[in-house]
């Protein structure tokens, strides 16, 4: 499975990607503006530093027209650009013509299997479920991920999955264990994937054992 940072921030994206951990980048309005950045300026800093994976950007509007607008400016940016479009009646109206066009989208804030199947079959690229959303009004985010697999297991289909709105390490693994193509994850979820108590008790013992070695063989460190 593939792993997507969830955010605008550079120092964030710099750090992920020098780890290795990520291969594409997902922002929205909301990361953006808590950045206090400019939209296009921003995406351009962010293809800068991932620099061989899809960075996802969002249209703003309510209107096919609108959206479509706002896609083509993004796109213009670069041809790694992927533009995220909402799961409304419009917005499937802008997926069908962007995919004409042969802009790469994400339809999201996507719910329902009937939503994600609707969004494929208009030409998205990608859907992306939000997972932690469902939970907090006490929907199994899982149960909607079991669905996508079943139904992507029987079907020829181009689109790509990505669970989004993780909210904790296990999101990111029930989504792997069901075979959902990709995971986008907040910054402080990837540092915590690399954490594990008994990882530190390893550490801390190789080091001590390590020492009294050396002090055994007389050596100071």
């Amino acid at each position: 499975m593939k792993l997507f940072i969830d955010t605008a921030n550079v120092a964030e994206i710099r750090e992920a990607w020098d780890m290795g951990m990520i291969c594409g980048v997902t922002t929205n309005p909301s990361l953006i503006a808590r950045e206090g950045a400019d939209l296009e300026e921003r995406m351009r800093e962010i293809l800068s530093i991932v620099t061989d994976g899809p960075i996802n950007g969002e249209a703003i509007g309510t209107s096919a027209e609108e959206l479509t607008a706002g896609a083509r400016k993004l796109a213009r940016i670069d041809s790694r650009i992927v533009v995220k479009v909402p799961m409304t009646q419009e917005g499937l109206k802008a997926i069908r013509t962007l995919k004409a066009e042969g802009i790469k989208t994400n339809a999201t804030l996507v719910f329902s299997a009937a939503q994600g199947l609707l969004a494929a079959r208009a030409g998205a690229s990608y859907i992306s479920p939000f997972l932690g959303r469902l939970d907090d009004i006490g929907q199994p985010s899982e149960a909607l991920l079991e669905a996508f697999a079943d139904i992507w297991s029987m079907y020829d289909l181009e689109t790509e999955i990505i669970a989004a709105s993780i909210r904790s390490p296990e999101h990111v693994v029930s989504a792997a264990r069901l075979g959902i193509h990709i995971a986008t994850v907040p910054y402080k979820i990837l540092l915590a994937m690399t954490e594990h108590p008994l990882t530190d008790a390893g550490i801390k013992r190789f080091e001590a054992d390590w020492q009294d070695a050396l002090k055994k063989r007389g050596q100071s460190t």
